[in-house]
């Protein structure tokens, strides 16, 4: 018997994919809980994406169970756990069913009834009698709603995190009737929580702030100048999915700028998306192809050596037309823990560590003239913009210390749950 089996409490964590190589900032959470006594499972809505993860992955103990994703491939699984917890809470079950057949006419889609099928799954094989007495979703889209049935189903008390899409991109009546359920949420940011609480208005559900945070014992200060004269010249960096909210559209325009201004430069992008060919024509088109380098999904020592070896960290965030955006980009203050100087947008909560001129410079998104004029201040500026990456490493050591925040989110869960056994 593990040490999760004599616990007596297991904390449920339902995740849309794990592990995913973008979203260190929960896997390192979840070490953090179980390192502090709290026992986790993870229940997983997707396989991962890539064949490599980041090395800490492997300090975490939680068992993982991976849910069939749809009902088309995965119906069998489904539809076997479901009966099976039919048979064994009838009421409960066809109460909630009849809940999601409603709920899935109203808004004319199968997935409330997907979401139903997965939560009954995770009820049935992880919920039902067994020591977990907690479920806590990441993103308030589809995963809370797997969460949300699946604690209903099992008679738990449920929370989520909201993060940045997942916000912008739900429905108001959906995040109301989520918020309005949930025992409490947490989100990232106090833009995040502003949004949030303006659209769970006259409800009382808690919201609280935990910033991700950074680990300042692996993100330690140090920035080494490149010699600007070599082949490549200026060396300028950006980390971040190939999405439109990321903006690269407009980075690359203001690299146009740049070339016709004779700077000598090397864009060098990390990262990967749904709109990686899209971008690489956009790069092709503007003749910036002898220029720009794109390197995909690395791991984090290797991002590091990129932010302690480039002149400037640009990104160029912005709302895209549905309606989603960024929250504080964790690569933000990646670079700026190192002290790579960051260009950016004033976009979302970027300025709630971002300050225009102290900490960083911060330009309107989707304007290209002033993100190349940003750019160019800081590689011509050197001593300037040393100045503002001192100031940035303070206010991350200041402000977004992961430690902190990492036991904050103990105390949070400890709060309402009380895991370690005073209740």
């Amino acid at each position: 018997m593990n040490s999760q089996e004599r616990s007596g409490y297991v904390l449920g964590m339902l995740l849309k994919g794990y592990p995913r190589i973008s979203e260190t900032f929960i896997s390192r959470e979840i070490l953090a809980l179980e390192q502090k006594g709290i026992p986790i499972e993870i229940y997983s809505l997707r396989r991962p994406r890539e064949d490599f993860t980041h090395r800490f992955i492997r300090e975490i103990r939680a068992p993982v169970m991976y849910v069939p994703e749809y009902v088309k491939t995965g119906w069998r699984d489904l539809f076997a756990s479901n009966g099976r917890f039919f048979l064994r809470r009838p009421l409960r079950y066809l109460r909630l069913l009849t809940e999601a057949l409603i709920r899935s006419v109203d808004r004319k889609t199968t997935a409330t009834l997907r979401h139903f099928l997965q939560g009954g799954h995770i009820a049935y094989h992880k919920l039902l009698e067994r020591e977990v007495v907690h479920v806590h979703a990441h993103f308030c889209h589809t995963p809370t709603s797997v969460a949300l049935f699946a604690a209903y189903l099992a008679g738990l008390p449920f929370s989520f995190t909201a993060h940045a899409k997942d916000i912008y991109t739900s429905e108001p009546a959906q995040l109301r009737r989520k918020m309005r359920r949930a025992r409490f949420v947490v989100t990232c940011t106090a833009y995040n929580k502003k949004y949030l609480s303006e659209v769970a208005r006259g409800i009382n559900t808690p919201i609280h702030v935990n910033y991700h945070g950074i680990d300042l014992d692996f993100f330690t200060f140090g920035h080494s100048q490149p010699d600007a004269n070599g082949p490549e010249g200026y060396r300028i960096l950006s980390v971040g999915r190939l999405v439109e909210k990321k903006g690269y559209d407009d980075l690359l325009r203001a690299l146009k700028i740049l070339k016709a201004r004779k700077i000598p430069f090397t864009f060098i992008h990390i990262g990967d998306g749904e709109q990686r060919s899209k971008v690489l024509d956009c790069a092709g088109s503007l003749g910036l192809g002898d220029n720009v380098r794109f390197l995909g999904t690395l791991t984090q020592e290797e991002v590091l050596n990129y932010y302690r070896n480039c002149h400037c960290f640009a990104l160029a965030c912005k709302i895209a037309r549905n309606g989603d955006r960024d929250g504080l980009p964790n690569v933000i203050l990646e670079a700026m823990a190192v002290g790579i100087p960051v260009v950016s947008t004033n976009v979302s909560a970027i300025p709630e560590a971002v300050e225009d001129g102290v900490t960083g410079l911060l330009v309107p998104p989707g304007s290209p003239g002033a993100m190349a004029d940003a750019i160019e201040r800081t590689l011509k500026n050197p001593e300037e913009a040393a100045i503002r990456a001192k100031n940035a490493r303070l206010l991350v050591e200041r402000k977004f210390d992961q430690k902190f925040w990492h036991e904050k989110l103990f105390h949070l869960f400890n709060t309402y749950i009380k895991f370690d056994g005073r209740a």
